[in-house]
This record gives structure tokens, C-alpha cells and sequence, in this order.
């Protein structure tokens, strides 16, 4: 069994796993051991923690783990909901093992050696797990120092080209909702003025970006550039697909702008589709 896979057996273990998880993504499956549905799939649930060594699977018997199922709404069973930073990010209902991984490769992001910090933000998490990295786009970034630099804490860094300014455009996987940044940087050559626009439909230029008016204009102080969490017009960025930082200038005009980290925090877009809360049929009293 993968040690990632954990069988909880008391209501109290639920919350200790979301704490000790932290930024990791959390896959738990309510199930019962008197649903039919529930046995089918459980032994590929427990085989799925195998190839994504990068979450923790958590299997939690309703009848046992009363007061945790009750807290997270859980009705029927099975029911997998999923989680980041103890916050929930989308809930299935039903055995349907390729419905099921389809989620978790949605929410897992790139691969297991992601490296996805911790937000800061109550209720919010880092957004990486959720950008498609094909679909971004840098322009008048350093072939030495690219884009994806500073996707990370892991020491490198984003640098402009040939001027001091950056066109940085950012795709989602799912719709999600921005609620703020952090933005790392030196205090001669980090970004100054960045200007936020959202659900793009191709890469804008630099002389669209210049006069167009953005959803946000940010000004940052070179304090702010050491990590402090940069609030966002969350009313105004609650369904984004794709967002564009366009970052005009630096803290004191150098020939080139560095960006050490950059996180996006937010939430994804709480959606409900019909097929995700079908009740699986099964012979009478299996299900829970």
C-alpha cells in the first residue's frame, strides 16, 4: 500500500491529515463499507495513490467517521471531495474511476515533484497546480532566465531581455477566481508598476498593453517585494481563464527587471454539473 494512503477510522484524524498536508492536494473518499459502489472502486482509489505519490488519498468510512462526513456535506456515498491548504476545491459522487482520475490530474497539476507552496490566504491556494504551462507565454523574457523561474521559491529568477519591461501571460486549466499576489524581487531591479488584465483571447503586445485600460494597476514598493501578500479586486476576478501581468517599469529604472517569485493566489471557480452528484445504482441497501 502507498504511503500516501491513509485509512481514517476517527472523526479527529480528518482534520489533523488536511492540517498536515498543507499545500498538497488531498483526494478523500467517504465511502461504506455496507455500498456496493464503494468496494468496487476502492481498490482502484487505493492504486491511484500509487501513480500520484505527490497527494495524500484519504479513505473515510461515514459510518465510523460520522461528525467529518457531516461537516463536509457528504450525503452519499461515494463521495470524493478534494482539497488544498484544508480548503475544498470540488466534490464527485459516484464510482466512476476514469471521472475520478480525470479530477485528480486536473487539481494534481504538472507532475509529483511539483513544488506548490503555501498561500498564506485563509480559504485560498496557490494557483500553480492550476496553470497550463503550455498555454503561457512570456515576452522580452532572457533565454537564460525564463518565465518559469519564477514559478518557484527554488533560487532562480525571471529576467527581461532587452528593456526593462515584461508581458507575462498566465492560461488555467479550469476557471478560477484571483483574490491576490506575491511577487518577489530585488530592490534596484524588481517590478514596479504591473498591470492585471484578465480573459484575454491571444497575447497582448506591448503597445496594447501600454494604453489599454487593465481590470487593476498595481504599484509596488520595494518592501512589498519581499514577499508581502498584494490584494486584488476579488469581486472583479471571480471567473478568470487567463490573466496578463504586464509589468511597465522597475523600482529604479535598471536595464532589466527581475522576478524571483511569483504566486498567484486564489480559488477555483465552484462549479455544479449534474454528473458529478449521479448516484450510482446498485442492489438495495448498498448504497449509504
Amino acid at each position: 500500500m502507498a504511503g500516501n494512503f491513509k485509512v481514517l477510522t476517527e472523526d479527529h484524524q480528518f482534520q489533523t491529515e488536511l492540517t498536515q498536508a498543507g499545500a498538497k492536494l488531498v483526494v478523500a473518499d467517504f465511502t461504506s463499507a455496507r455500498c456496493g459502489p464503494c468496494q468496487r472502486i476502492a481498490p482502484l482509489f487505493a492504486e491511484m495513490a500509487g501513480r500520484f505519490p505527490n497527494a495524500v488519498f484519504l479513505k473515510i468510512d461515514v459510518n465510523q467517521c460520522t461528525v467529518a462526513a457531516a461537516s463536509q456535506g457528504v450525503t452519499a456515498t461515494p463521495t470524493f471531495i478534494f482539497y488544498r491548504n484544508k480548503t475544498k476545491l470540488v466534490s464527485l459522487q459516484g464510482a466512476d474511476a476514469e471521472a475520478l482520475e480525470a479530477r485528480i490530474r486536473q487539481h494534481y497539476g504538472d507532475g509529483a515533484e511539483e513544488e506548490i507552496e503555501d498561500s498564506g490566504v485563509p480559504g485560498h491556494i496557490d494557483l500553480i497546480p492550476m496553470i497550463s504551462k503550455a498555454g503561457c507565454e512570456c515576452l522580452n523574457e532572457s533565454d537564460d532566465h525564463p518565465f518559469t523561474e519564477a514559478l518557484s521559491s527554488g533560487g532562480g529568477y525571471l529576467e527581461s531581455d532587452t528593456d526593462e519591461q515584461l508581458i507575462l501571460y498566465i492560461s488555467f486549466n479550469q476557471a478560477v477566481k484571483l483574490h491576490s499576489l506575491r511577487v518577489k524581487g530585488p530592490e534596484d531591479c524588481g517590478p514596479k508598476t504591473i498591470k492585471l488584465f484578465i480573459n484575454q483571447p491571444h497575447t497582448i503586445d506591448f503597445d496594447t498593453a501600454e494604453n489599454a485600460n487593465a481590470v487593476q494597476e498595481i504599484t509596488l514598493s520595494p518592501k512589498e517585494l519581499e514577499g508581502e501578500v498584494i490584494p486584488l479586486k476579488y469581486v472583479k476576478l471571480q471567473n478568470v481563464i487567463n490573466c496578463t501581468l504586464f509589468v511597465k517599469d522597475n523600482q529604479t529604472e535598471a536595464d532589466t527587471t527581475q522576478i524571483s517569485y511569483l504566486q498567484i493566489i486564489g480559488s477555483p471557480v465552484q462549479t455544479t454539473k449534474m454528473a458529478d452528484f449521479k448516484r450510482v445504482a446498485g442492489k438495495k441497501g448498498e448504497s449509504h
